[in-house]
């Protein structure tokens, strides 16, 4: 079967990726401290954090407490919330669409803004639109994140007054916060469209079908697209991983309420199991996101088939 080498390879990879993010969501939380100073009160007597951490599970050997979190988190089981007391997993998934609802509309208006600057400086490069399109995408990549969503609450939502200033009430409280997350991935989503279109532009096959007077139209969406469209779906999934991970500044600033928000929580709680969860499937997530994307590549880019 053509490809079944690049397949397995690519599993192994993950698999291999996945233990290894393991281990190491462990050894950091491992390596914070001890949480019991964050979860009983000051007074606390000496002997109650003892039975306390005992009742945790924080007495057990470092090996030992790795050893049950790898098991049980292969059965599906990311502990018990501290803070809640409830299974991690259930709290993830209760937090977790309105993550990938924010998610999901940042990279609508990235994949929207960016392809569509991306196309329309490479077709015009040199021109002021080309010039202006690369300030807005430098400054889009290098303002911080909570700088920018501050700044758009400040003017839509406490000036103009034409937007919720945070929380998940509808359709509109999710203009902002996707906006936000969003605008650096449309920056670089519309860099790459515009490097990537650029080079197929100079293709021989450009010049041939340029030369037969096939219309301008045509050329691009026959022609370059399949050329731009595996770099398009490889940066495309990993900035959808970004909007997840970055999530976390997003939600916060918003008071959005995903697992970015749930993540700043546990931690400044101490509620550990719960970063431990939360770090480790957004870190799976992205290793089959990205998986999905290289067979996806494989798939269109006739290069790579014929190298496998």
């Amino acid at each position: 079967m053509p490809g079944a080498g690049y397949l397995v390879d690519r599993l192994l990879q993950a698999i291999v990726c996945i233990l290894g993010i393991a281990v190491i969501v462990f050894t950091i939380t491992y390596l914070i401290g001890d949480p019991v100073h964050l979860l009983l009160p000051p007074e606390a007597s000496a002997s109650d954090r003892e039975a306390f951490r005992s009742a945790l599970g924080l007495d057990r050997p470092a090996l030992e407490r790795f050893g049950l979190f790898l098991v049980q988190a292969l059965q599906g089981n990311l502990g018990e919330s501290y803070r809640f007391h409830t299974p991690v997993l259930s709290l993830v998934l209760e937090r977790l669409p309105a993550t990938l609802e924010l998610a999901a509309a940042a990279m609508l208006f990235a994949i929207a803004l960016g392809v569509g600057s991306g196309v329309l400086s490479a077709v015009r490069p040199g021109s002021a639109w080309d010039r202006a399109v690369e300030f807005v995408a430098l400054s889009g990549m290098a303002a911080p994140t909570f700088w920018v969503g501050i700044m758009l609450i400040w003017l839509f939502a406490v000036e103009l007054q034409w937007v919720p200033t945070s929380g998940r009430s509808g359709a509109l409280s999710l203009v902002l916060p996707a906006i936000t997350l969003g605008l650096y991935s449309s920056a670089v989503i519309s860099r790459m469209t515009r490097s990537t279109l650029l080079e197929a532009l100079g293709e021989d096959f450009v010049r041939t079908s340029v030369l037969k007077g096939a219309p301008p139209r045509v050329i691009l969406l026959s022609h370059c697209l399949k050329y731009v469209l595996p770099a398009l779906v490889t940066i495309i999934s990993l900035q959808f991983v970004t909007l997840l991970a970055g999530a976390v500044v997003t939600e916060t600033v918003f008071s959005w309420p995903g697992i970015g928000r749930l993540l700043v929580q546990s931690a400044s709680g101490g509620d550990y199991p719960v970063v431990q969860g939360i770090t480790l499937l957004l870190s799976i997530a992205f290793v089959l996101i990205q998986l999905l994307s290289d067979l996806l590549q494989f798939a269109l880019d006739p290069r790579l088939r014929s190298a496998h």
